[in-house]
Formats: structure tokens, sequence, C-alpha cells
């Protein structure tokens, strides 16, 4: 797929396999069996410039595109969905709205140190009753002179415990809805604010999923992200980065998972022949590789138009589930080839089959993705 690619997004992406062969790689089944956020990853990441990728460099930043984050997120989901994850949460969703929504006094206090790796973000959206339909949001702010004071409790929050900085959506009047939803900045430390239950995931379990408690939390006036009551544009419109980083994760395990199965049943002999002579694997091979390269097309082109400018929440949706998918099957194909061997720890195998579910969840589910797309084929 490089053909499809400018020259410096080649040497972009060849940067970035070598890094993350290097310095992500020989890690990523260590940090997954210790079950919490793997920070060293981050600080690497910061070390080289990425943890600002897609910001300017006014800001920080290496003033990359969206089709940098892509292939930033494949290469890194290669080796971690997890690491994947940290990052395209960090950056994607947190840092990216922050940047394009925050004024330029909020850029310089808060998107500069993010972007320099210097703090780490998360996305403060999702609640226990309100995921998919987060117009059903309890989480209050209430004004209070030159505050707002914050009430209520956000669950499954990447890089919660551990954030420095939250983007953090609130309601300002439930009777009004989505139309009553508004951004924050929340910051570790706030009198109030604390963390509670971190969850004990099935995958990506080198990123923590957190619950952000809030108890009368007083936020400045100042720390209010754009209009009152604008906050469901501001989610929804950084959603659509968001699940052109999830594609890109599906992309980059599933090539990780048909790279192992190729290897696997060229080395595997049963019945006097490597297993990939047998027309069978063969099969499974094909489909699989047909798989990875239809989810990269997918995602290059919704990659493409958002750089461009274009609306791109239609082609996103369709590269995100269909990665999501994709990776899931590649995923269990590649731990079919390997047998009893895929099943064990001593592989990544294993790994990549209980990351790949949360493809098909985070960022939207994939009966989401069908909505959005169903919406925009009939309007």
């Amino acid at each position: 797929m490089d053909i499809l690619l400018s020259e410096p997004e080649r040497m972009f992406r060849q940067q970035m396999r070598d890094f993350v062969d290097s310095e992500i790689m020989p890690c990523a089944s260590e940090w997954d069996r210790r079950n919490e956020l793997a920070i060293e990853a981050f600080r690497k990441m910061a070390a080289v410039g990425l943890t600002g990728l897609t910001i300017p460099p006014e800001y920080g930043g290496q003033g990359g595109s969206l089709m940098d984050a892509f292939l930033m997120s494949v290469e890194l989901a290669r080796a971690s969905i997890s690491v994947a994850s940290i990052m395209g949460t960090h950056m994607g969703l947190a840092l990216s709205g922050l940047y394009h929504f925050g004024n330029e006094e909020q850029r310089q206090r808060y998107v500069v140190p993010a972007a320099k790796g210097e703090k780490l973000c998360a996305y403060g959206l999702t609640e226990r009753e309100a995921s998919s339909d987060i117009s059903r949001m309890s989480t209050t702010a209430r004004r209070d002179g030159d505050y707002w004071v914050i009430n209520g409790a956000k669950c499954f929050i990447s890089n919660g415990d551990k954030a420095d900085i939250i983007l953090l959506f609130a309601t300002v009047d439930k009777s009004l809805g989505a139309k009553g939803i508004t951004a924050f900045v929340v910051e570790k430390g706030m009198p109030g604010f604390s963390i509670g239950k971190v969850e004990d995931k099935l995958g990506i379990r080198a990123e923590s999923a957190a619950e952000l408690m809030f108890d009368d939390v007083r936020v400045p006036v100042a720390n209010q992200i754009g209009e009152t009551g604008k906050g469901m544009r501001i989610a929804l419109t950084i959603l659509d980065e968001g699940r052109l980083d999830v594609a890109g994760q599906g992309v980059g395990v599933a090539t990780a998972a048909l790279d192992a199965a190729i290897a696997y049943s060229k080395q595997r002999k049963q019945f006097g022949q490597p297993i990939s002579e047998f027309q069978g694997i063969q099969w499974m091979l094909v489909d699989m590789a047909n798989e990875v390269d239809a989810a990269w097309l997918m995602a290059y082109r919704a990659a493409r138009l958002a750089d461009a400018g274009e609306r791109f929440t239609k082609e996103v949706a369709q590269a995100k589930l269909f990665a999501a998918n994709a990776a899931m099957d590649v995923v269990r194909k590649s731990l079919q080839i390997h047998g009893g061997y895929g099943y064990m720890k001593d592989l990544p195998i294993e790994r990549y089959y209980r990351d790949a579910k949360i493809l098909e969840i985070y960022e939207g589910t994939s009966e989401v993705q069908r909505l959005v797309i169903a919406r925009a084929l009939l309007a």
C-alpha cells in the first residue's frame, strides 16, 4: 500500500515501524501482564515527538496530518492496541479537542505541554447510563460566580487514572438533553476530583479504564471549552478523528496477526510438509489478506478526505466498522492456524485476540457505526 503514500509519508511510516520494533514490541507483552497503564510507552513517544504529532509546531507539536496519525496508529497497533489507544485518547480525542475548540490562552496552558508529552490527557465522555446515547448524561455543571461546580461520575475513561488533563463533558441543564452538554478542562489535583474503580479488563490491559468522580469540583470559568451547550458538537466532531484512529488500530493488529500466521504456517510441519502447503490454510490466508487490504483502503480514503477538509463522517464510520470486524476475523483465523500454541501466552496471538474485541466497542459500537452510515446513505 506504500505506493499510495507520498514520499514523506512513506518515510514517516518506516520511522514509525523502526521505532515500534525497537521500543514498543519488546515490551508489549510485559506491559499487558502488568495490567496497568504503560506510562513508559507514553514517555518513549514523547521523547521522539509523537505525543503532539498532529498539533502545529507553534503549540509544541509536529504539524502532521491525519494520514500521519492513521499510519502511527497502524504501526503502534502492530505491537500493542493498548499503546495505540493511549496515544489515540491523548492526541486524537483530548488534545485534538483542546486545540480545535480551545481559545489561545487554553492552547498555551494545556495544548503546549500536552503536545510536548509533559502532560497526559484523557477524554471524559462516557457514563454508566450514557455511552452510545450521551444525551442521557448525568454529570452536571452548575454556574457559581467565576466557577462551574461539577458533580457526577464518568466510567471506562482511557488514561483516566494517570491523566493530568481531562477534557470533560457535563450538562448545564438536564432538561435540554444534548443541547445542555458543555465541555470543560478538569486538572489532576483539583479539590473534589478523585479516581474511583480502575477496571480489570479482558484486553488492552496496558491501557487503563478508570472511573472519575466529581464532588463539587470547582472549575474556573476560564476552563470552559467552547460555548455553553455546544459540547455535543465538540464531542461528535472529535469522535470522527477518534474513529480513524480505531480503524488504524484494526489494520495494525490484523496486519500483525496475518504476518504471524504466514510465518508460522511456513515453519510448522504436519503430515510431512509445512501446513502452508494445505489448501485450507492457503484459503484462510487469502481471506485474511483481502480483509487487511480492504480495511487499509477504507481508512486511507477517510484520512485523505479529512486532510482535504472534506466531511468524512460516513467514510470513517465505514472504515471503523469494517476494520474492527476484519481485525476480529483475521486474529481469530490466525489463532486457529497457530493451533494450541496460539492459545498460550508464550506467543502474542492470544493477546491480539483479547485486544481486538474492543475495536467493535469503543469510539462508537459497530451498531452505532451502522446507524451513522445508514443515516448518511438515506439523507
